[in-house]
């Protein structure tokens, strides 16, 4: 028996991807467990900054810590909105700093279709694989994250930033030209960010542990259902998928504290 906080799984860029579970003291890596019946019970809160016991209310954090730690500021998931470049703080200069100003990559990715998205360089290609992405490409690598988030809202208005969940766990997905959309979306970079432009580079290709998909994908909640069982048919995205069609978004769990067990088969 495992038993810990949920974080987002820790990913290794293999063919497939290698998915891990880390707990403080001890991880699973859920690929060992394909085909075989987990069981996963809710336990308890923990807020992954106070550490109490308090309903999670976003992003892993209890409701008092999501509108105090820089973490959970809106230009995490607006990056348009950040000013440490213009040495400009919202919540915690110094770290601000240290996120936004280092280069970020917007990307194409295909998942359930294509979307346009935005990280750091340092986490390509993990962000594609918690996206789910079967493929992706480079469009720009800017030197922080201001110039990164303006290229992004230039380009929503021709390609999706969303990602449907349900079609990219189905597998609903085709191959597309990735490098032809990015040469078309070429003329709708802000002028600022034109000099960052990439041309030359080729698509990443990224294969999932899935042994079987789920026709009609349908969302573990542990707070409505506190205690689950399943057969583990495959790991995409930030998803564990079961042979009766239950999904648990691990991502969209954290800050729950569980335990997870191996049955006997």
């Amino acid at each position: 028996m495992f038993e810990g906080v949920l974080t987002k799984m820790k990913t290794e860029f293999t063919q497939p991807v290698n998915y891990y579970l880390v707990f403080e003291n001890n991880y699973i890596n859920f690929n060992q467990l394909l085909d075989k019946t987990i069981e996963i019970k809710f336990v308890k809160y923990e807020c992954l900054n106070c550490h109490l016991d308090k309903p999670i209310y976003r992003q892993g954090f209890c409701k008092s810590c999501f509108f105090d730690v820089p973490q959970a500021a809106d230009w995490v998931l607006k990056p348009e909105l950040s000013q440490a470049h213009l040495d400009i703080e919202d919540r915690d200069l110094a770290y601000e700093k240290q996120v936004q100003l280092q280069p970020h990559i917007v990307y194409l990715a295909n998942s359930s279709s294509i979307k346009v998205g935005v990280t750091r360089k340092s986490q390509v290609p993990t962000r594609w694989i918690d996206q789910g992405a079967h493929e992706a490409i480079e469009i720009a690598e800017v030197p922080n994250r201001y110039l990164a988030g303006i290229t992004e809202v230039a380009l929503k208005d021709h390609v999706s930033d969303k990602t449907n969940w349900r079609k990219m766990l189905q597998n609903d997905i085709k191959d597309e030209d990735l490098a032809q959309y990015r040469a078309d979306l070429r003329q709708y970079i802000p002028e600022e960010a034109m000099p960052y432009f990439i041309e030359n580079n080729t698509e990443t290709n990224i294969e999932f542990p899935v042994n079987a998909f789920p026709a009609k994908p349908k969302s573990l909640n542990l707070l409505k259902t506190p205690e689950y069982q399943g057969v583990l048919k495959g790991i995409k995205g930030q998803y564990l998928i079961f042979e009766d069609q239950t999904v648990f978004n691990i991502r969209s769990n954290e800050g729950l504290v569980v335990n997870i067990s191996v049955l006997p088969s």
